[in-house]
């Protein structure tokens, strides 16, 4: 059986977080800012909350993430989201796909998400 992690309201058919029976896995789904009109930095700094958060509620911390995708409507905001990005793992940061999507849910500038193994 797998395990559904929820914090707060969802916009669609899917579970943000399932830890994967038998495993010690915990999958994410993209994460999207909770205020879409703020600058790409805030959206960052939300989007990196919500992950904590998800990863908490699961019995993990930001240090148990393995992989990452980063997904920019815009690839000029990648300095910006990578320096943001960076503040959430100080050391050994976990692998790391970005790029760049040419819409995504809600007009989102930003959407991240994460695989992490606790």
């Amino acid at each position: 059986m797998r395990q559904i992690i929820q914090t707060g309201k969802i916009v669609g058919p899917y579970s943000p977080a399932i830890v994967a029976s038998g495993t010690n896995f915990i999958f994410l789904s993209g994460q999207i800012a909770t205020d879409l009109d703020a600058n790409i930095i805030v959206q960052t700094q939300q989007i990196m909350k919500k992950i904590e958060n998800l990863l908490k509620n699961a019995g993990a911390f930001m240090s148990d993430v393995v992989k990452t995708t980063i997904y920019l409507t815009n690839i000029e905001d990648f300095k910006q989201v990578n320096e943001e990005y960076a503040k959430s793992f100080p050391s050994d940061p976990p692998t790391r796909s970005t790029l760049q999507a040419a819409a995504l849910p809600l007009n989102a500038g930003l959407m991240i998400d994460v695989i992490a193994m606790r």
